[in-house]
This record gives C-alpha cells, sequence and structure tokens, in this order.
C-alpha cells in the first residue's frame, strides 16, 4: 500500500539529502525566505514542486480545488497576507490546469452538494465571460478557455486585497502571474497577464484608499 511505503520513502530521502549535504536539514529548519507565493490546485497530478524544479524554501504554496481566491475565503486571503506581509514574496502565481475536476463540475447543471458554494465561483467566471465562452462551439475548446479565465478572474481577486495593493504601491512588488500547467505535454504555460495594466484599469473600483 503506498501509505506504507510514504515513510519509507521518507528514509531514503533523508538519506539523499544527507548524502549530497550532510547540514541540509539543519539550514532547512533556520527557516524560509521564499520569492514566490503559488496558489494551485489540489489535484494529485499537478505537484508543484516537481513540475517548477524549486527547492525546499523557494516557493509559498497554497492549493485547494480549482486554484480559487474567493473574495470571503479566510484560508487563502490568510496566505496572502501572510506570504506578501511577512514573507514579502515578489511574485504571486496563480496556476490552474487543463484536466481540472472542479472546472467541469462547474459546467454542469447538477447539485454537489458541499461543493456548490465553493464551485459556484467558477460559475460566476462563466457568467462574467459568457459571451466569450459561448460563441466557443467545440465543448472542449470551451473547456480550457473556461480554465484560463478562471486564473485569470483569481488574479483579479488577489489584486483586490489590500495588503496587495499597499505593498505594490510602496515597494514595487509584488506583481501576479497567470499560468496554466497542460498535463498533456507537461508545460507550464504563461497566460501574459499584463498586471500594472490591469491594476490600473480596476483601481478606481477597487481602489482601497491604500495610497493615501
Amino acid at each position: 500500500m503506498l501509505y506504507n511505503q510514504i515513510f519509507e520513502n521518507n528514509k531514503r530521502w533523508v538519506a539523499e539529502k544527507k548524502a549530497t549535504d550532510e547540514q541540509f536539514f539543519e539550514h532547512l529548519a533556520e527557516g524560509q525566505s521564499p520569492t514566490v507565493l503559488y496558489i494551485g490546485c489540489s489535484d494529485s497530478r499537478v505537484t508543484v514542486e516537481e513540475l517548477t524544479g524549486v527547492k525546499p524554501g523557494e516557493m509559498f504554496v497554497h492549493r485547494n480545488i480549482a486554484n480559487l481566491v474567493p473574495n470571503n475565503d479566510n484560508n487563502s486571503a490568510s496566505v496572502v497576507l501572510y506570504a506578501v506581509e511577512h514573507l514579502h514574496v515578489e511574485q504571486i502565481v496563480i496556476c490552474g490546469h487543463y484536466g481540472c475536476g472542479g472546472v467541469k463540475a462547474a459546467l454542469k447543471a447538477e447539485d454537489l452538494g458541499q461543493l456548490n458554494p465553493w464551485l459556484r465561483n467558477i460559475r460566476d467566471v462563466y457568467r462574467l465571460h459568457y459571451k466569450e465562452l459561448s460563441a466557443i462551439q467545440d465543448e472542449n475548446a470551451r473547456y480550457r478557455r473556461l480554465v484560463e479565465l478562471n486564473v485569470e478572474e483569481q488574479c483579479f481577486n488577489v489584486m483586490k486585497s489590500a495588503v496587495v495593493q499597499k505593498h505594490y504601491l510602496k515597494y514595487g512588488y509584488p506583481t501576479i502571474h497567470a499560468w496554466v500547467f497542460d498535463m498533456h505535454t507537461g508545460e507550464l504555460i504563461d497566460l501574459n497577464f499584463d498586471f500594472k495594466q490591469k491594476l490600473e484599469e480596476i483601481r478606481l473600483i477597487y481602489d482601497l484608499g491604500t495610497n493615501s
């Protein structure tokens, strides 16, 4: 069973790390100073450390179903605040992936019980971009586009937060990026989210007075 194998895997990993650096864990225990906050999906196939090649301590990670940052979610809001205000990350990445079960579920007219309020955030993205999405005839292409639009809308949600606005206006960071992981190719796709331009576009509505 995989569960029983995990501790054996851990012992092997510890031995491998000590073989290359005897003080690896002493250094690891000293603290963290990541420069990137990564917000991704909980999907078991999307392991951020493996697909990005980052080392322990280089990236602060938050994952949930469909990589959401809802406006009323204290969990993700606390992660953003801690990463920006205490860890001083310079980049925030929202990363979705094609093949996302959460996005697929949100496309269906189906009662999913406890998941309904969470997936409603994705349905809201669909509503906001209904005209564009309804014009896409191919169902798979429409779904892939919704994956991308969902990532971009979560970037907007992060931009709305006071801590991000305050720190960006004062220090010039963090900046926000939109990525999608394609499991069919293994590639990370940069959606080229123009953070500076998008921030200027929404500040008229979402300015929280942080520049005063």
